[in-house]
């Protein structure tokens, strides 16, 4: 979901400049810098940016300056003398100084300069102000198109990761019972120092392995491994889904590792854990 994008339109002898730049977020998020006056276009312009994007930290700023060609700079003798007049009977009743001419220039309104291009075609100007942001979201969305593509590629990597391990898991499963009945006899017999009936042990390693069986935790994990390839090959928003996916992929992961009961699978589940983590790092990038 990051990415830049800048796009520059004319009008009426003024140019007109959006900058937008994304960052990860979980939902949609847009803030807006504006040149005083241009406020009320914000409503406009955040329905335009929910309408092209789904998630994500969106910072957009307009900027509007009248071509140099045409630029001077005019002072606005109306306000200037507006302020001298309201100053007048606080100076004469000596309750503050006679304003300096510099100090009423910069005040907001009295000197106007190259960024006054309000009062020029002013429907005009704001219909080419949205024109012009719906350029910059088109810009910004081929940027995370081609930051997504890269990032499909990381993420079916991960999941290769995620498939590979998780066959590991089942091998090591599938050899379990067998190895459970033995280590379990071998410590019942230094425990009783004599022969377990065989009936008997049967019957707690069944227990046993009952306790430890991952299998259901492997299939669930397959079935999770599936339906993100699936999101990822779908051309509509995932990030969400993905998000909420992964956690089910932590889940079940936890649960592996809890029933773990020899080495060997504990480093498979650790592995599996690290894998996950990173497969939930990526997905924050994608809407």
């Amino acid at each position: 979901m990051t990415g830049f994008a800048r796009a520059v339109a004319t009008h009426g002898g003024c140019t007109i400049t959006w900058e937008i730049k994304s960052v990860n977020g979980k939902g949609l998020e847009v803030r807006f810098r504006t040149p005083p006056g241009f406020d009320a276009l914000e409503l406009a312009a955040r329905d335009r940016a929910k309408t092209a994007f789904a998630r994500g930290s969106l910072q957009a700023g307009l900027t509007i300056t009248r071509e140099a060609s045409e630029a001077g700079i005019v002072i606005d003798s109306d306000k200037l003398q507006a302020l001298i007049d309201a100053s007048r009977p606080f100076v004469e009743r000596g309750e503050a100084s006679p304003p300096a001419f510099d100090g009423l220039l910069a005040i907001r309104g009295v000197l106007k300069g190259e960024d006054d291009c309000a009062d020029d075609d002013r429907e005009g100007l704001e219909k080419a102000v949205l024109v012009t942001f719906d350029e910059a979201l088109s810009a910004l969305k081929s940027a995370r198109r081609e930051e997504g593509a890269a990032l499909s590629g990381i993420l079916s990597t991960v999941l290769d990761e995620i498939t590979a391990l998780r066959d590991q898991a089942a091998d090591v499963a599938a050899a379990r019972p067998e190895a459970m009945r033995d280590k379990f006899a071998a410590k019942l017999a230094d425990l009783l120092d004599g022969d377990l009936p065989e009936d008997r042990l049967a019957q707690e390693a069944a227990i046993l392995a009952v306790k430890a069986d991952i299998r259901e935790e492997l299939d669930r994990l397959t079935a999770h491994i599936d339906s993100a390839r699936i999101l990822l090959d779908g051309g509509s928003p995932v990030g969400r889904k993905l998000d909420f996916l992964s956690q089910e992929f932590n889940r079940e992961v936890n649960t592996l590792c809890s029933k773990s009961g020899d080495s060997e699978l504990t480093r498979i589940g650790l592995a599996l854990k690290a894998s996950v983590d990173q497969f939930r790092e990526q997905i924050q990038n994608v809407e």
